[in-house]
């Protein structure tokens, strides 16, 4: 017998599903969260249509990035001239990004975030969508649509908690070296945290041999006494040389990604938290509702020199390891951690003797890079300051 021979003849002509309330659609859009996903509903329904454009939770994966030369698939190989000009940069091999054998500064791929729309080339046709980072708005490369961020996004407009996930980090690192940031930024910057090392291995040793707070002990890796200090050859060796390139090369990512996020800031007033940050889980720039209000009520500043926001001057806490091994037997070597405010912001702390405070250190990563912040921050502090740049 039939499952629906029992059912009435004009209760199957009925679709139940449009009997469920917008409330409870929006529940699950703002569940689904993808930006490409969420593109895909609009076109199931007029209803989904409607529904679509007022989710709450948008998550924007970006595909690729286009550089200013790759208007056609024939220019991503640059010529020979073109490679001696950026090896002769000294800044050009600490700020690139590779994807499909193209080499590109981030300067390029983040500025490319935010452009305005523009028609596509009449050469080739349209055959599937992507999201890109590119000057354009929309481009035909290849027989592939690609679309802009801020062009999708412009069909939403109750946007309130936007993350938006980048193919990869800006900075170019060598294998085995641990680099992560966090930065806050309102119209400046508002803190920094960078955690760093030169290498990261595995060791056999069960934490638990190490006591029952799990943390394990630290040590020079010499076999001397490990007080905290910072062992001279660090000074000499390059230690030194290598972290303030870290440093520099964080802030100039994290004041890029800012800088190019004003359009969509403005655009998405009823944006309350929003997150910038890549696959490789390098760099996370975050905003909240406070500071994505200070951004539209109070210009930043820009770099005269590129199209970021300008870093303050800084005050500078330094923590420095040359051993540390975490919980489940990770060590890291050399492992160093910065934490960075703005100079004006640190004497407000003084003022309040707020100085001492490092609960917002260690809270800036995830585990199990969150304990090892926690570690450093016991050991001897180092003071450093910055100019603005």
């Amino acid at each position: 017998m039939s499952p629906f021979s029992s059912v009435p003849p004009e209760d199957l002509l009925i679709d139940h599903f449009d009997q469920l309330p917008d409330s409870l659609l929006l529940l699950v859009f703002n569940k689904i969260g993808d930006v490409k996903a969420l593109g895909r509903c609009c076109v199931v329904s007029r209803r989904f249509h409607s529904l679509v454009p007022q989710v709450e939770n948008v998550v924007v994966r970006v595909d690729c990035v286009i550089s200013d030369d790759d208007s056609s698939p024939s220019s991503s190989s640059s010529s020979p001239s073109s490679s001696s000009d950026k090896s002769r940069n000294p800044l050009s091999n600490l700020f690139r990004f590779v994807f499909l054998g193209t080499v590109v500064k981030p300067y390029q791929f983040l500025t490319q975030f935010l452009g305005g729309p523009k028609r596509p080339s009449s050469s080739g046709s349209s055959s599937s969508p992507s999201l890109f980072l590119a000057e354009d708005g929309e481009v035909d490369q290849g027989g592939v649509t690609h679309h802009s961020p801020t062009q999708v996004l412009k069909n939403f407009n109750e946007v309130r908690f936007l993350r938006i996930e980048l193919p990869g980090g800006e900075l170019g690192i060598d294998d085995g070296v641990l680099l992560k940031w966090r930065a806050d930024f309102g119209s400046t910057l508002d803190n920094c945290v960078i955690l760093g090392a030169s290498s990261v291995v595995y060791s056999t040793k069960s934490a638990n041999d190490n006591g029952a707070d799990g943390f394990c002990a630290t040590n020079n890796g010499g076999g001397g006494e490990d007080n905290g200090s910072i062992p001279e050859s660090f000074y000499t060796n390059g230690g030194l040389k290598l972290r303030v390139v870290w440093t520099i090369s964080s802030l100039i990512a994290a004041s890029a990604r800012h800088f190019l996020l004003q359009p969509i800031i403005s655009e998405h007033k009823t944006l309350d938290n929003l997150v910038l940050t890549d696959a490789d889980g390098q760099g996370v720039l975050c905003m909240n509702r406070d500071q994505l209000e200070e951004l539209r009520v109070k210009p930043l500043s820009a770099s005269s020199a590129s199209k970021r926001t300008q870093v303050p001057a800084l005050n500078m806490r330094l923590w420095y390891a040359p051993h540390l091994e975490l919980p489940g037997g990770m060590v890291l070597k050399g492992a160093t951690l910065v934490a960075i405010r703005p100079s004006e912001q640190s004497a407000v702390s003084i003022a309040r003797k707020e100085v001492s405070d490092v609960s917002w250190v260690s809270m800036a990563f995830e585990e199990p890079y969150g304990t090892a912040a926690k570690m450093l921050v016991k050991r001897r502090t180092y003071c450093l300051e910055m100019n603005s740049f």
